[in-house]
């Protein structure tokens, strides 16, 4: 039997085929292979249509099919990564009433922050772990502010995930995870966020029913199956934000472990055993994929805005015409520059508000610049080590709140795959980084076999055929690669 695993990520949707029985990947494809559009009407604004993820989704479904020869009959069960935070809002006969604003979006920071101060900094901490800050319940908010005729129309909120969720099966739901990551979740009652929806004036049953995490959240309808090229009645066995998932994927479901990717944004991901969380709001906390009222396992969260989407920017200023540069070429180029860059320091911003950074919105930043010094090399190795800093401060906040850990576990496909940047990061924080060939995609498929009775347990499901391709050993930092964190460091913003 196989497994089949979706990733909605905002710059793709990737799909993976896994053997159950090996545990080994099939087949992996992604649509569109160039990075979807982000809209931006207004300043610090980011909206996706949600059809164009569904028929993404499609598109790399068929491709995987083709890639692979299996027969759909042979698919045991699917799970849903997503991106975390969006806001969907479907009518009563299920149409989307507008593009979805999505997880980097900074237009409700001040609805947010003027909640967390209305129901106070105490309440909020200890029922949701987290200012309301710029999640989903704060843009849903927005629109009841800004857009109150098609407020009225709105018959269920989703977040990505339960959108091609509801897609596949034509069922409205959603999960307990799901909703902590939108601030929707009181850890205290142990039931959606009444008192903070009530503040609002926003009805509860605006929320989708929820589903267990690992469960028959629905199956495959006649007509998903015919636009995606399966058969009908596939179980839809799981469903995640992309980061718990990407944990998931890595095996990191206990303390003493970090998961870390970088993509569009990047992300240091720890798991404590009970609820934790901060009171500077620079990490957030969420209910992890093992999360039960019982064992109430928390994935804290830091997210840098400003990664992967800085890189990409720093390789389109480069580029010359019609001609792009490749990651790789961007990599020796920055492998030539000594470690500190000759002074030049970057500050990886510019994606929107920084939750790390309690909500401020720097933007990027270019400084020491010396015009008969530095060149293109030196902005890409700079913008590298920029990145690694903005990690490295994160795990400096884990550490302040008591989290521990020796090694750091990542995928293969991201900015981990530069030499530059994972040895920056080993170097200075002193943690072995464990590379693995897995994707959000697969970790995802391999989840959906729990709910299908392939795998006695989670833990069995993610460790199974999972062993690192590299292992990256810290060294002794360079001084010089010391001395411009130091001066990173300083070009912070301050704390409000």
């Amino acid at each position: 039997m196989y497994l089949l695993g979706y990733d909605i990520g905002s710059s793709s949707v990737k799909v993976a085929l896994v053997d159950a029985q090996t545990g080994q990947t099939v087949a992996v494809a992604q649509h569109p292979e160039q990075e979807m559009k982000i809209q931006a009407e207004q300043p610090d604004w980011a909206e996706q249509k949600p059809e164009d993820w569904w028929e993404a989704a499609c598109l790399a479904t068929q491709t995987v099919l083709k890639q692979s020869g299996v027969s759909p009959a042979q698919i045991a069960s699917l799970g849903i990564a997503y991106q975390m935070h969006g806001l969907v809002c479907l009518d009563m006969e299920g149409k989307v009433l507008r593009p979805a604003i999505i997880w980097c979006d900074s237009r409700a920071v001040s609805i947010g922050q003027a909640a967390f101060q209305s129901l106070g900094a105490k309440y909020c901490l200890e029922h949701y772990l987290n200012s309301p800050g710029n999640f989903t319940a704060s843009k849903l908010r927005w629109i009841q502010e800004n857009e109150p005729d098609l407020y009225s129309g709105i018959h269920k909120i989703m977040l990505p995930g339960d959108y091609i969720a509801y897609r596949m099966s034509g069922q409205m739901t959603t999960t307990t995870t799901g909703l902590s990551e939108g601030v929707l979740w009181d850890y205290t009652e142990n039931r959606p966020a009444r008192a903070l929806l009530e503040h609002w004036g926003i009805s509860e049953q605006l929320l989708p029913d929820l589903a267990p995490i690992y469960s028959n959240q629905g199956v495959l309808s006649a007509e998903a199956a015919a636009a995606l090229g399966l058969r009908p009645g596939i179980v839809i066995g799981y469903r995640a934000g992309d980061q718990p998932n990407n944990a998931l994927s890595l095996n990191v479901l206990q303390p003493g472990e970090l998961a870390a990717t970088g993509g569009t944004s990047g992300v240091v991901y720890a798991v404590s055993e009970k609820p934790v969380f901060d009171p500077d709001q620079r990490i957030n906390s969420f209910a992890h994929v093992n999360y039960t009222a019982n064992q109430p396992n928390t994935g804290l969260l830091l997210c840098i805005n400003g990664a992967g989407s800085l890189y990409r920017w720093l390789r389109e200023l480069i580029s010359e015409g019609n001609t792009r540069i490749s990651y790789t070429d961007m990599e020796q180029m920055a492998a030539r520059i000594a470690p500190g860059a000759e002074g030049l320091s970057i500050l990886p911003f510019g994606n929107g508000a920084e939750r790390m950074l309690q909500n401020q919105n720097p933007g990027a930043s270019v400084c020491f610049l010396n015009v008969n010094r530095h060149g293109k090399a030196h902005m890409v190795r700079a913008g590298l080590e920029g990145i690694a800093f903005a990690f490295l401060y994160g795990i400096q906040v884990f550490k302040q709140l008591g989290v521990q850990a020796s090694v750091i576990r990542v995928g293969n496909d991201n900015l981990f795959q530069s030499k530059v940047f994972a040895t920056t990061i080993a170097n200075l924080s002193g943690l072995r980084i464990d590379v693995y060939q897995t994707t959000g995609a697969v970790g995802a498929a391999k989840a959906s076999g729990v709910s299908a009775g392939l795998y006695p347990d989670l833990a069995s499901a993610m460790s199974f055929h999972l062993e690192p391709v590299q292992q990256i050993m810290p060294e002794q930092p360079d001084p010089r690669l010391e001395a411009a964190y130091e001066r990173w460091l300083e070009l912070l913003p301050k704390p409000v």
